[in-house]
């Protein structure tokens, strides 16, 4: 069993460091709102601490799971941040979804003191976190991963190296261009089935057995035609991702008219209050014009 730290209890980070703590590991946790970490400590049987130099103090491994690039930047090179803590032989493991150009700026300099840096996003929304069941896209060394995975195990079906550092947001931004697209497909023929006047709960037991069937139609057609969104991952965090990916795009000199066009469609959810929306929400578009 390893010595652990958690910065970065939302709702993500809280259960994915709670199964850290259950599989036997020690977890020492960090969240901005000490409040909610203090919290985190009463049930899950660990500690937490007041900045996270001092939650990673002799932690082989420590985990980070925040908002954007500027929050991941402060939690670990800002003032009181992990690295100010972290000894040389440690790994670091970035959970968040952020660029890739963050991610090799943080490999980079975690390397000048000896410490490892795995980019790992992952994929599961909130429901994958609280069941211990996400999808881990890696990106870094290939002996750090050796020893970060089976601790990353606690949290995750799947967890895999996809290549040198950045290479695991980058999958990730590649996970969210097929959902964007995906959701938007499925909420025009959720809506186009509904207005033709059919029984939309037994078309989509008969169509998810075949060909057209997926994660989403599966775990969110019936709601879509059922105007539930109140649920699942919030339509901001899609517009960040979103937005990770079109900036890359723009770098790397991929098209995405598809996801650009989804892109404007939840600012239009936005627009309507659904900022917290779960993503099915784009039928919202359709069937209330």
């Amino acid at each position: 069993m390893a010595k652990c730290a958690f910065i970065g209890l939302g709702v993500m980070g809280y259960p994915m460091a709670g199964h850290l703590q259950k599989a036997g590991h020690s977890v020492t946790v960090y969240n901005r709102t000490s409040s909610k970490a203090e919290k985190w400590a009463g049930e899950f049987g660990g500690s937490f601490a007041e900045t996270p130099a001092k939650a990673v103090e002799g932690a082989e491994f420590v985990f980070c799971c925040v908002g954007n690039d500027d929050d991941l930047r402060s939690v670990i090179t800002g003032p009181d941040g992990a690295l100010e803590g972290m000894a040389s032989g440690s790994i670091l493991v970035d959970n968040t979804t952020a660029s890739a150009n963050v991610a090799r700026e943080l490999y980079e300099i975690a390397a000048k003191q000896g410490v490892s840096f795995i980019d790992a996003p992952v994929s599961g929304g909130q429901a994958g976190a609280e069941n211990g069941v996400l999808t881990v896209m890696c990106g870094g060394d290939h002996d750090a991963f050796e020893k970060a995975a089976p601790i990353i195990d606690a949290f995750a079906r799947s967890c895999k190296l996809l290549g040198e550092s950045g290479s695991g947001q980058l999958t990730k931004m590649v996970n969210q261009i097929c959902i964007a697209g995906l959701v938007q497909g499925l909420s025009e023929a959720m809506n186009f089935g509904t207005k033709a006047g059919l029984d939309m709960t037994k078309v989509i037991d008969v169509i998810s057995k075949g060909a057209a069937g997926s994660w989403q139609m599966e775990n969110r057609g019936q709601t879509m035609v059922d105007g539930k969104f109140d649920f699942g991952f919030a339509v901001d965090w899609m517009r960040k991702d979103l937005g990770i990916c079109l900036d890359e795009a723009g770098r790397n000199g991929a098209r995405l008219p598809v996801t650009a066009l989804v892109d404007q469609f939840y600012a239009q959810v936005q627009g309507r209050g659904g900022n917290r929306w779960d993503t099915s929400s784009l039928i919202h578009l359709l069937a209330n014009d």
